[in-house]
């Protein structure tokens, strides 16, 4: 199989920690033609979209290291076409520039894509989340998404609780993400202010997020795999920290999924698949959807350190799986078109 990964930068991750090195491994350890790129390295000649891409160089022996197989890989430098790709998998740092999913539109009905364009540019972004349907508040906290600040002060002050979640639309890895208090209203248009005007070219959009009780204990990550969880872990913060982020300090310990969690889970993997979002993190607090990672989700290397499995095994496994369903689709359609015309 021919897999090329849209990635950050591969010297900059983390071999220890990382899952796309995970990701990245299986396939090269199972002999496959396994390139990486990056989204500024996509490029368009004669209507047809190219990557500067890196390509594994085949390797007799692959290390079970990840900080061996990281630092001895070896690469050659090719400009290759997207669409000889059985499979481009997403695995950037969100948000992911609309430009670059303007680039993947026109390989999409070509090659199988992880996530689904459509699917990515729908769920690019924390809207995805807040725009969901849920009027009873069964599943997801009350969710306003605005820079408007006068309207974003008066949310605040009708809200019957005293604590409130302020995050970026656009950040990620826990970055932005603070608890504010009605005790402190004094300070908080100047807080909304800085997140909604730092930048002097335009005004960011924020989220403001019903408190969830029991999230000062941390959230459950749960990874999806075509609408099912595969695996889940609880996120506890750092003393003193509201985030539970792993890149923001934060452990992690098991944690089973409760009736609740698993009720939320078949509700939104349903809504995933539908959308061609097979493969996502959600975040989860006291059974209420707080976010969902649909273009890199993480902690593969700690749930399988957890609990002894090795869940890259089954992502690629499902690509392997969905490449073929998707051949024999376009096979059968093929057919069925020749006979039509004859």
């Amino acid at each position: 199989m021919r897999i090329c990964f849209i990635m950050y930068p591969w010297e900059s991750l983390n071999p220890k920690q990382d899952s796309t090195i995970l990701l990245v491994h299986e396939c090269v350890k199972r002999g496959f033609d396994v390139a990486i790129t990056y989204a500024k390295n996509l490029t368009i000649r004669d209507s047809v979209t190219y990557g500067f891409c890196r390509t594994f160089k085949s390797m007799a022996n692959v290390s079970a290291s990840m900080t061996n197989f990281h630092r001895n890989s070896e690469f050659s430098n090719e400009m290759r076409a997207l669409k000889e790709f059985d499979v481009v998998f997403m695995r950037d740092n969100p948000p992911i520039d609309p430009l670059v999913l303007n680039f993947l539109d026109s390989i999409k009905d070509d090659t199988f894509i992880m996530n689904a364009i459509d699917g990515l540019r729908e769920a690019n972004n924390k809207i995805y989340t807040a725009a969901y349907h849920d009027p009873d508040k069964a599943l997801i906290p009350s969710t306003h998404v605005s820079k408007n600040i006068d309207y974003l002060m008066k949310t605040i002050e009708e809200s019957s609780q005293d604590k409130m979640i302020l995050k970026p639309l656009d950040g990620y890895g826990g970055k932005g993400v603070i608890v504010i208090e009605k005790s402190a209203m004094h300070n908080i248009k100047s807080l909304l202010d800085f997140y909604i005007n730092k930048s002097r070219e335009e005004s960011n959009y924020v989220i403001l997020q019903d408190y969830v009780e029991g999230a000062e204990k941390g959230d459950v990550r749960v990874l999806m795999l075509n609408g099912q969880p595969i695996g889940a872990i609880r996120r506890v913060p750092a003393k003193g920290d509201v985030r539970s982020n792993i890149s923001a300090g934060g452990s992690v310990e098991k944690y089973k999924l409760t009736k609740a969690d698993r009720r939320l889970c078949d509700a939104i993997g349903r809504k995933l698949v539908h959308d061609g979002i097979y493969f996502a993190g959600l975040d989860i607090i006291e059974g209420k959807l707080i976010e969902i990672n649909v273009v890199s989700p993480g902690t593969i290397k700690d749930i399988n350190r957890l609990y002894g499995v090795k869940l890259q095994t089954k992502v690629i496994d499902y690509l392997v799986t969905a490449v073929s369903e998707s051949k024999l689709r376009k096979d059968n359609f093929r057919a069925e078109d020749t006979y039509a015309h004859e």
